[in-house]
């Protein structure tokens, strides 16, 4: 039902109605309906604890449907798979339809390219179309997850952009640092390099959320002299984590903790709260996250 309602909201929205107004023409159809239920019972009966999906190939061209000739990929398919990545390898055909787009916004958890798992079973669907230097089959592949880490790490994706720069202000590279992080980037960084012609020149690397790639990119191209970076997509695991509070002479301190199966591996006073006292009380930063540190140890708290 939940598949049936993704569709049903999308074409409302593309046609401006009400989702009880709502006119399914072609995706009501019986082929339509033998899909979404057939995918619903077929991830249930496999009994998966997370469906995955690579990026979507969306085709192109124009497709005929009841409000005419519309293009490639379809209004209601658009508007379903915002937020999933997606491309077009050049084949002037519809490859995702409405159905397949509600399909895969309901039941994919995320979208990344093949994950690291032990392969148990595969199954492919073929379509009856032949596409050269294209197969158009579907393949579903069931495995579990293998991790070269203990068990209770987090997997997600991540977009990593870079660029080379070699005739930018260091002035400048200082204050586009500071605004990626101010934007939602998890981490930037620069590598010095030797670059062509013998100059001297630095990599930056910007470490985001999927989501957040467009405009960290942009602020890349506005704010350094690049005119080209490089994107790609990879995997990150990343330990379990939480904070707690820990009092020294001069004010509380945060201590973020990380851990593997509920054993404490690392730990480290926050930056910020520790240069904040170190400021206000006119002492050494060094001296702030010794103290917070013993403060931890001292608690009773061992790794």
């Amino acid at each position: 039902m939940t598949i049936f309602e993704a569709l049903g909201r999308a074409e409302a929205k593309i046609h401006n109605t009400s989702l009880e107004e709502v006119h399914f023409h072609e995706v009501g159809s019986a082929d339509a309906m033998v899909d979404i239920v057939c995918a619903a019972v077929g991830v249930e009966a496999l009994g998966v604890d997370e469906v995955i999906c690579s990026p979507l190939n969306v085709g192109g061209g124009m497709v005929k449907c009841a409000h005419g000739t519309i293009p490639v990929p379809a209004p209601a398919t658009v508007e379903l798979l915002a937020g999933a990545p997606v491309y077009s390898s050049g084949v002037m055909k519809e490859l995702v339809t409405p159905t397949g787009a509600a399909i895969v916004k309901t039941l994919v958890s995320r979208f990344a390219a093949f994950p690291q798992i032990k392969i148990e079973k595969s199954g492919y669907g073929a379509g009856t179309r032949d596409f050269p230097g294209h197969p158009n089959v579907l393949r579903l592949t069931v495995g579990e997850s293998v991790c070269n880490v203990a068990a209770n790490t987090a997997s997600d994706t991540i977009t990593v952009l870079e660029a080379n720069l070699d005739d930018l202000n260091p002035q400048v590279f200082g204050y586009v640092m500071e605004r990626l992080l101010e934007e939602g980037a998890l981490d930037a960084f620069g590598v010095p390099v030797q670059m062509k012609k013998n100059r001297p020149g630095t990599v930056l690397t910007v470490l985001c959320k999927p989501e957040d790639a467009g405009k960290l990119s942009q602020i890349i191209f506005t704010e350094t002299t690049t005119l080209g970076l490089r994107r790609r997509d990879e995997a990150r695991q990343t330990l379990a984590r939480r904070w707690e509070i820990v009092s020294t002479s001069w004010g509380e301190v945060r201590i973020k903790i990380a851990s593997i199966n509920g054993s404490d591996t690392n730990y480290a006073p926050e930056y910020e709260d520790c240069r904040r006292i170190a400021a206000e009380h006119h002492i050494p930063l060094k001296t702030v996250i010794q103290e917070a540190a013993r403060a931890y140890l001292g608690a009773g708290q061992k790794l």
